[in-house]
């Protein structure tokens, strides 16, 4: 039956949701992805962890990089391969001192690497490096300053994650629901503000309850906050993506997942919630 409640014709398509997506690929893709996730932060020391997250920024800086070549930018590949391990690492072993090291580091590689190839288009070609650079291995190392060497920098990754799993939901459920009111009809038709809404009340209530029983020193407030300020940065992170890709002329980043397209589609909202997790966090419930 479809979305409208009429039985499709013989032959007919059927439909994807309201929400865009192949749902039941979507929920086993993400699923999987999430269990792999919470595995390695409690196995090996979270050594596991450490390696997803520089496979992460490895295949994300690689669907970049194909993507913005649709427009004709060619940035720099290599250096964007090493700085984005290089970020990781520094991020990991030396803390949040060290990662804009990284940064700077990835950046003069981009620069000097692009020489080779002339100064034609030069300026278009270290533009869209250094933006690959910021948007996905240095935001992306905030997974590696949550988790690590923080005793229970395990449950801060655990609890961002759910935090965003949470603003996913409600504002998809939300949404199907009772969207009415488009948020960004030019960026993403699907997203609404009654979707916004429940991304936000659905984060709110849920890491109000979570973080007091999993940080120790946190209260339901902490949770709230945290929540919240999760949410808006996951749903901007969201909508970031999505502009890049119109901008872009592009429907996905890649193929790679089923029920999500490349692995940046599943990562947009996390990206930008990992800092502002980082930042809560250290200022409400500061690390052992």
């Amino acid at each position: 039956m479809s979305a409208n409640g009429k039985t499709p014709a013989p032959g007919e398509p059927k439909r994807k949701s309201r929400a865009g997506r192949n749902l039941p690929a979507a929920i086993g893709v993400g699923a999987g992805l999430g269990a792999l996730v919470v595995v390695s932060l409690f196995m090996f020391d979270k050594w596991l962890f450490l390696g997803l997250v520089i496979a992460a920024v490895l295949v994300g800086s690689w669907e970049m990089v194909r993507a913005v070549s649709v427009q004709k930018a060619r940035p720099p590949l290599v250096p964007l391969l090493l700085g984005g391990p290089l970020m990781v690492c520094l991020a990991w072993f030396g803390g949040a001192a060290e990662l804009p090291v990284g940064l700077l580091a990835t950046l003069l590689a981009i620069f000097l690497w692009r020489f080779g190839a002339g100064p034609a288009h030069y300026q278009r070609d270290v533009t869209a490096g250094a933006l690959i650079a910021v948007y996905v291995p240095f935001l992306g190392s905030f997974a590696a300053l949550l988790a690590y060497p923080a005793e229970d920098g395990s449950v801060r990754v655990l609890v961002t994650v759910l935090a965003v799993v949470l603003s996913d939901t409600g504002g998809y459920v939300t949404g199907v629901f009772l969207g009415k009111h488009p948020m960004a009809p030019s960026v993403s038709p699907a997203k609404s503000w009654e979707g916004f809404a429940g991304s936000i009340v659905w984060t709110g209530a849920g890491s109000a309850v979570a973080l007091p029983l999993l940080l120790d020193d946190a209260v339901w407030w902490h949770g709230a906050v945290f929540g919240v300020a999760v949410s808006i940065a996951s749903v901007l992170g969201d909508l970031g993506e999505s502009l890049i890709k119109r901008d872009l002329g592009v429907k996905d980043m890649s193929n790679l997942l089923p029920g999500h397209g490349g692995l940046m589609d599943r990562l947009d909202s996390v990206l930008l919630a990992l800092p502002t997790a980082y930042a809560v966090l250290a200022f409400l419930v500061p690390p052992w």
